[in-house]
């Protein structure tokens, strides 16, 4: 499986993710030839060469008019009607000649001209559209009613755009992103002083592993949390994985350790997803009753659903539930376990899943049609009849399931 891994020890924001992302195609140059072709006005990519800590990278410049933008403007929390904080990590880009208030609406339009596909144009738009709701959130105003500021310019939309891109050409199969560094201490702002990280980038954040070190400043951008929230299979340590190719994006900050974002590609075996296990006794409930209640624990939604009898309080005789689900459908899950058992608590734990790699194939045979399960990774192949069509052709024949696996052999 394709997989890009994403590792954000410091932080990550729109230019940085670009430049690593750039770094994992043999022929930069061509690339950057057809970002420049976007079409985003008076807007230019520019790559260069760059070191922290010893490590050799990538980072992009971004064009405005010919001029960057003045190193106290870069990528802010707060887009509404000021010039903002500075950005401790130097990262996006607005040139300060051209400051203006950009609408939602504003910004949809211009990506809309833009000379990429629309696969690239709704994953820029819901970029977007998570900025928005997190700056809606932080000022208590309409969505509608919000000004972008610094993340509402030409270069920000360009960073947006190149990493839609950038992901789109690539095409992996999965993206995993490590647990995010945002930084510590306060950031300066029209407002006031605002803690790290500021309310729109914790906001976008919600849900996400982020964590802070004695490193001050602030790490993660607006514009890099959306990105790394929109594009995110998961968020986990790096998964076992042969790599291809190693990106390195930096920032123009230096901190004690090397202010990059670094990317890894290659293959994993395995969808490398995650389940959840919810675990709970039961010792009065009928035999009947636990049927039933796994039938609908499955039909809910559940992965899987077993029992196991178990010896519980005072030697009573019980069994304990084992129901496996995903993050997605465990509140629904959770609902259906206390509606149709007896149980008033559970437990849960959350496991990696390790997995084959899947498919089904459909073979013409002297019996009729017949499908396969085929499963291969880490080094093994199986495959097995599909056991309904086994029984099928049993009961078309008058054979018995022997007879026919042995025929079809």
């Amino acid at each position: 499986m394709k997989t890009l891994f994403i590792e954000c020890r410091m932080g990550a924001a729109g230019d940085m993710l670009t430049a690593a992302l750039l770094e994992l195609f043999p022929e930069p140059e061509k690339i950057i030839a057809e970002m420049n072709s976007f079409g985003i006005p008076e807007v230019e990519y520019i790559p260069e060469e760059a070191e922290k800590c010893g490590i050799k990278g990538t980072h992009m410049r971004v064009l405005v008019h010919g001029e960057e933008e003045d190193e106290h403007m870069h990528d802010h929390h707060h887009h509404d009607h000021e010039h903002e904080h500075h950005h401790d990590h130097d990262h996006e880009h607005e040139h300060h000649h051209h400051h203006h208030h950009a609408h939602p609406a504003d910004i949809e339009a211009l990506i809309d001209t833009l000379h990429v596909n629309d696969a690239v144009k709704a994953d820029a738009k819901a970029v977007y559209a998570l900025i928005a709701e997190a700056e809606s959130h932080a000022h208590g105003k309409p969505v509608d009613e919000i000004h972008y500021h610094e993340v509402g310019t030409k270069d920000a939309v360009a960073d947006v755009t190149a990493v839609c891109w950038l992901i789109n050409k690539l095409a992996p199969e999965q993206i995993v992103v490590s647990p995010v560094h945002v930084g510590s201490g306060t950031v300066h702002c029209a407002h006031g002083v605002l803690p790290v990280p500021a309310p729109a980038t914790a906001y976008i954040l919600r849900d996400v592993p982020i964590y802070s070190t004695e490193i001050r400043g602030e790490l993660c951008t607006p514009t890099g949390a959306a990105l790394l929230k929109h594009f995110a299979d998961r968020f986990a340590e790096m998964p076992a994985m042969r790599t291809r190719a190693i990106g390195y994006g930096m920032g123009k900050k230096d901190f004690p350790a090397a202010n990059c974002v670094r990317v890894f590609w290659g293959e994993t075996e395995t969808a490398g997803d995650q389940t959840i296990e919810l675990d709970f006794n039961v010792d009065d409930m009928t035999g009947e009753e636990i049927g039933y209640a796994v039938e609908k624990l499955l039909a809910g939604g559940a992965r899987e659903v077993f029992t196991t009898p178990v010896y519980m309080k005072k030697n009573r005789p019980g069994i304990l539930f084992s129901v496996l689900c995903t993050e997605s459908t465990k509140e629904d899950i959770v609902k259906l376990i206390f509606r149709h058992t007896t149980t008033i608590g559970m437990r849960e734990t959350k496991k990696d899943r390790y997995t084959l790699r899947r498919e089904v194939v459909t073979e013409e045979t002297a019996l009729g049609q017949v499908r396969t399960k085929r499963s291969s990774g880490y080094g093994t192949e199986k495959e097995k009849l599909e056991f309904e069509d086994i029984a099928r052709i049993a009961d078309e024949t008058g054979q018995s399931l022997f007879e026919v696996r042995k025929a079809l052999k």
